[in-house]
This record gives C-alpha cells, structure tokens and sequence, in this order.
C-alpha cells in the first residue's frame, strides 16, 4: 500500500511540474532524428476532423491537457479505483496479521478495521471480544510463547495455533486468520468463474435460463475435477435421476 501512495504521488508531480521537462526531452529526441516539431502557438487539427474545421485548442493544450493530463489521470483514477478504502483496510488487516518478523506489523486497530468489514461473521458483541483477544494474542505469541519465533507466514501461523491448541483461546482472532488465507483463493474463483461466462453465455447461447448456465458453468470451471470422473459415472447418475423409457 506504500508503493501504491507513492505511485500516486509521482503521477501526481508527473502531472504538475514535468511537462516542461518532458517536452525538453522529447524536442532533443526530435532533432537528433529529424522529426519535425510542431509548433505549440497554432491552432490543433485533428486528423479525425474536416482541416476547414480546425479545434478552438491550440497544439500545446491539446497534449498538455487532452493527451497528457488526460492518461495521467486515468492511471491515478484506476489506482484508486482498484484500491479504494475497502481495499486498503482489507489489506492493511491482513498485513497487520502476518507474524514475519516476530510479529511487527501487528496493529490492533487496523485489524480491528478489518473485522469491521465482515459484520455478519464479528457482530458488536464479537468486536468487543476479538480486541480482547488480540491483546492477550500478541503478548502469548510475541513476548510469551518461544514456538512461534519462527514462522514465515500466516498459513505457518495458522498450523502453528492449531498444533498449540491456541486456536480454542483464540477463536475469534482465529477466524481472521483463516479469513485471511481463504480471500485470495475465493477472489481468483469468483475471477475465474467470471471469465468463464463469455464462454459458455456467447451470442449463440444468450437465452438460456440460469439454472442450465450454471450447469455448464460448474462443470467448465471445475475442468480438473471432471475430468476425474468417467463418462459411465455421468451417464448412471443420470439415468438415476428419474425413470427413462431407454437406456442411456
């Protein structure tokens, strides 16, 4: 999430103080290979329109501000769209969670934004709890308990609380733990399934109803679990299902 702020920021002082810079380099680039330099002063003319029809912009607004400013501010616009402030406190939480390095970027607060964000798994009576719990937590594993010294991650956590039992005295911060691991195999299904869909649901098959979409849908996606089953398998299943004038 630093690197994003950074990110972010140089686009930021990209866009405001280094056009002249820019400008500078790419008139040297012009000259050394003889490319011709337009001049800023005069009117833009768009090769998409009529040049009896000449745009109301000059040459240099039309790529400080149409070209320049523009793309700029479509990459900070994706940035934050892609990690907006749902995103940052899910990631931070998580971040905060991890136990590299005996634990030092635990933060209880973050954590606790996070669980914020679930309220049907930590209701008020569970955040009460779980800010109790991840106080006694960090202390039992950081300062306390010498066994996890040693992990390098939060699935080596997670093995870790359960082969301590810690688990049970911890169900809360726990159940954050798990959440932690099962988020991004849960995000790149819902991606996976998702990409699947122009697949099965093209033009020549727009009108099927959801219940045979999400009939092809499983098997195409699951391709690896299918493929384990045999065609016998299927065909018995089937013909279980209910009574059939013929065999199948």
């Amino acid at each position: 999430m630093l690197l994003v702020e950074v990110a972010k920021k140089r686009l930021q002082k990209l866009r405001k103080e280094e056009w002249n810079s820019l400008i500078a380099d790419i008139s040297a680039f012009c000259i050394k290979y003889d490319i011709l330099i337009p001049r800023f002063d005069e009117l833009y003319v768009s090769s998409l329109r009529s040049r009896r029809k000449p745009d109301d912009c000059t040459v240099l607004h039309h790529y400080r501000v149409d070209v320049f400013c523009k793309i700029i501010d479509w990459q900070i616009q994706e940035l934050n769209e892609r990690f907006d402030e749902v995103t940052t406190h899910l990631l931070h939480g998580i971040a905060c969670l991890n136990p590299i390095n005996s634990f030092s970027s635990f933060d209880i607060r973050k954590i606790m934004r996070m669980a914020e964000l679930y309220p049907d798994d930590f209701d008020e009576f569970s955040m009460g709890a779980l800010e109790n719990q991840l106080a006694s937590y960090i202390i039992d594993v950081r300062d306390v308990d010498e066994r996890f010294s040693d992990l390098h991650g939060l699935c080596d956590l997670s093995k870790r609380l359960v082969q301590t039992k810690k688990h049970s005295n911890y169900p809360l911060v726990f159940r954050l733990v798990k959440l932690a691991l099962l988020l991004p195999v849960a995000t790149a299904s819902v991606k996976r399934a998702f990409s699947a869909m122009k697949f099965i649901k093209n033009d020549l098959r727009s009108r099927m109803n959801d219940e045979f979409f999400s009939g092809c849908l499983v098997p195409y996606v699951e391709k690896i679990v299918f493929d384990s089953i045999s065609n016998d398998a299927i065909i018995k299943t089937f013909q279980d299902m209910k009574p059939r004038r013929v065999q199948l």
